[in-house]
């Protein structure tokens, strides 16, 4: 009964989405997406499309997305955004980040991705333009994939911690106690591989067409390069996502290494108490804040 009641709501949400769609003005930029996109399929076989394409949207979408936290360090104004303010970055920090980035690019999961072909063919996964799913359900499966690989980072994440095995794997990540956004995949080879198997679980899950590959690849990087990013700017879309974590959240992870330990919600750590020194944390900042206007009045 509750399983029939379950579907009729999801049937009921997605008839409602749909008419909503109906009355939105056309899109003016898919007509030209539209057209990229056969020209893609028309010049290249699936096997370049699935394994040059995804490294190219994969290398190109996390640089860009680094570009704004790299600049921020150059404007005085931003400053107030960040998070550790006495833990400036250097060039030296991040010169060291980006050739362990390079490596784990095309050492670690170029392999992979050079699998994604073989996936496509083997669940029968389409690049048609005629089978590409509607934005919103794109944009479900999207956020289905994120639940997914959140909890898969959360469990895996807090063993890292393990007192036994940190050392060995996870301690490179933690080498940066005040993260910067092109750290977000700066990690031991084991741990790219540990944890970045919660990022495929959503794809065998929900994938009916190629553009979700990419398109998770986007939204997971948006998300994991902003919380690494060590700034809490203020009108960040992303806050609009419910129970996101934030960088603020995951900046705490890295100065205190104990707890906060999900990639983009707040259930999990909430539900098994791992957010109670971060709580404590945020109460005693108000605390002090409250004490340092009373002062100035």
């Amino acid at each position: 009964m509750a399983m029939n009641d379950s579907v009729n709501i999801l049937n009921s949400a997605y008839l409602a989405v749909e008419y909503i769609d109906s009355f939105l003005p056309d899109n003016p930029l898919q007509q030209p997406f539209k057209n990229a996109w056969n020209y893609m399929l028309d010049n290249y076989t699936k096997f370049q499309i699935a394994t040059w394409g995804s490294l190219i949207v994969h290398e190109a979408a996390y640089f860009l997305l680094c570009v704004p936290g790299f600049v921020f360090q150059f404007i005085p104004y931003m400053q107030k955004y960040k998070i550790q303010q006495d833990k400036p970055e250097t060039w030296e920090k991040q010169w060291k980040c980006f050739k362990t980035l390079l490596f784990n690019h095309f050492f670690i999961q170029l392999p992979l991705i050079c699998g994604t072909y073989y996936f496509t063919e083997y669940f029968n996964i389409p690049y048609e333009w005629e089978e590409m799913p509607r934005w919103y359900i794109l944009v479900a499966q999207c956020f289905g994939c994120a639940v997914i690989e959140d909890a898969w980072h959360y469990f895996l994440h807090r063993l890292l911690h393990h007192k036994r095995i940190y050392k060995y794997i996870h301690k490179v990540h933690h080498e940066f106690v005040s993260p910067f956004g092109m750290q977000a995949e700066y990690a031991h080879p084991l741990e790219t591989l540990i944890l970045g198997t919660g990022f495929f679980i959503g794809i065998v899950v929900f994938c009916n067409h190629v553009i979700l590959l990419w398109a998770w690849v986007i939204c997971r990087l948006m998300e994991t390069i902003d919380v690494h990013s060590g700034y809490d700017v203020p009108l960040n879309p992303l806050h609009l996502v419910p129970f996101y974590a934030g960088a603020r959240f995951h900046d705490f992870h890295h100065m205190n290494f104990i707890g906060n330990y999900a990639s983009t919600f707040t259930w999990w750590d909430r539900i098994f108490g791992t957010d109670s020194q971060f709580i404590a944390y945020k109460e005693k900042e108000k605390k002090q804040q409250l004490i340092t206007k009373k002062k100035a009045n």
